[in-house]
């Protein structure tokens, strides 16, 4: 099993009164225990502000942390096919009743016809920056997190170039199933508090429905497209809006939930191999993706036990008790496991964010688009204290505390 640990540690000083420096790095967190301003060094050596060496200075790369992150635009995009649970039943052996008691789901979005998964992310990255009111050409870096690229080498450059940002930032995507958003909003915190970044373009979205067998009910029924961004920008440590994180993975759980690229015996030819008496079995089968394998019950087992626990973990590294949190947003993947999760953590139902009857599971899509309707419905507000976490395939799961505005 591996889980992360930070490499710098800024302030939460709205919950915490100052105090004088720290001299370590408290756990997978951003959070010093005091609530204190502190400078990192990238090779986590931590020292206080005034012993800072001054070569430190020198690098061609920013060492130093000093700046916080906040929340400040978001977007989201569906396809417009909705299929409901009646329609499933048409051509698989269910019904509305069945996968709703089942998984709170009764509508998802599927891409069809000339739709793109690459047009959807830039739709929603566009809506994040009109809310923040920055402008393409002022993002320094672009994160795309799916798993379900339109390229094998990846789709982030696409959007990079399809909103326009002259300027040629880096792109790449992020690849972490239903948990890559979390990932992602770390990694992005990342850049700008030890990477100088100011402007930074969190984006989730995925079409599993591409990937999906959709003879098999057990997992047909769960799966949608869409696409959520975040805008992360740059601002004081007084004014941070990302305050711990808390993330995991165990390889040992990939037995329960993946989608395993296998050989394709029917392009295999081995006759360069037998004729001319060199290496059997070249060239190589042609991959491909059968689909989705999931063990629902596992999967659900894991979820209730280690979601909870992780999000209890982030709370602590931020100072923070469940009653100091307004919305818990958990990864829209099955309304049991939201229910099971809310009621471990005792957040009141009125407390917690869900938008799974509408879209289902969407993957790294889950939680940038139910927090999109939020703040666009006023139902989370600026100031808003909101505990996230994704978990899924891997097996990887995360937390993180913030605060929207």
């Amino acid at each position: 099993m591996a889980n992360a640990s930070s490499f710098f540690t800024p302030t939460v000083p709205i919950l915490r009164r100052r105090n004088s420096p720290s001299k370590f790095i408290y756990g997978y967190g951003f959070y010093s225990p005091e609530g204190i301003s502190i400078r990192v060094r990238c090779s986590s050596t931590t020292v206080g502000a005034d012993n800072l060496d001054s070569t430190a200075t020198q690098s061609r790369v920013p060492r130093l942390v000093s700046k916080g992150c906040k929340l400040v635009g978001c977007g989201s995009a569906v396809p417009k096919f909705q299929l409901s649970n009646d329609d499933l039943a048409k051509f698989v052996e269910t019904s509305d009743e069945w996968i709703s008691v089942r998984t709170g789901i009764r509508n998802r979005r599927v891409l069809t016809g000339n739709d793109s998964l690459t047009g959807l992310a830039t739709e929603a990255a566009k809506k994040a920056l009109e809310m923040a009111k920055v402008d393409p050409d002022d993002v320094d870096l672009v994160l795309l997190c799916t798993s379900t690229p339109e390229d094998l080498f990846g789709s982030a450059p696409q959007i990079q170039r399809a909103l326009g940002c002259k300027k040629n930032p880096p792109a790449y995507d992020i690849t972490a199933a239903c948990s890559g958003f979390v990932m992602g909003l770390v990694s992005g915190s990342c850049y700008i508090r030890g990477g100088g970044f100011k402007n930074v373009l969190v984006i989730g979205a995925d079409a599993l429905s591409r990937y999906v067998d959709w003879t098999d009910r057990g997992t047909c029924i769960l799966f949608g497209d869409a696409a959520g961004a975040i805008l992360l920008q740059a601002c004081d440590s007084e004014d941070d809006g990302l305050f711990s994180f808390d993330l995991h993975s165990d390889g040992n759980g990939r037995r329960h939930l993946n989608a395993a690229i296998k050989e394709d015996e029917a392009h295999h030819d081995d006759a360069l191999g037998s004729s001319n008496g060199s290496v059997l079995g070249f060239p190589p089968r042609r991959a491909s993706c059968p689909g989705i394998y999931m063990k629902g019950k596992e999967v659900f087992r894991f979820a209730v036990r280690f979601v909870p626990k992780s999000i209890e973990l982030a709370l602590q590294k931020a100072g923070l008790t469940g009653s100091s949190i307004d919305w818990l947003l958990l990864h829209q993947a099955n309304q049991r496991i939201i229910d099971k999760v809310a009621t471990r953590l005792q957040v009141p139902s009125e407390r917690v964010i869900s938008n799974l009857a509408n879209y289902g599971n969407t993957s790294a899509a889950s939680i940038p688009l139910a927090l999109d309707e939020a703040v666009r419905s006023g139902m989370v507000k600026p100031g808003h204290m909101i505990a996230a976490a994704g978990f899924g395939a891997g097996l990887t799961w995360g937390s993180v505390i913030l605060r929207w505005g």
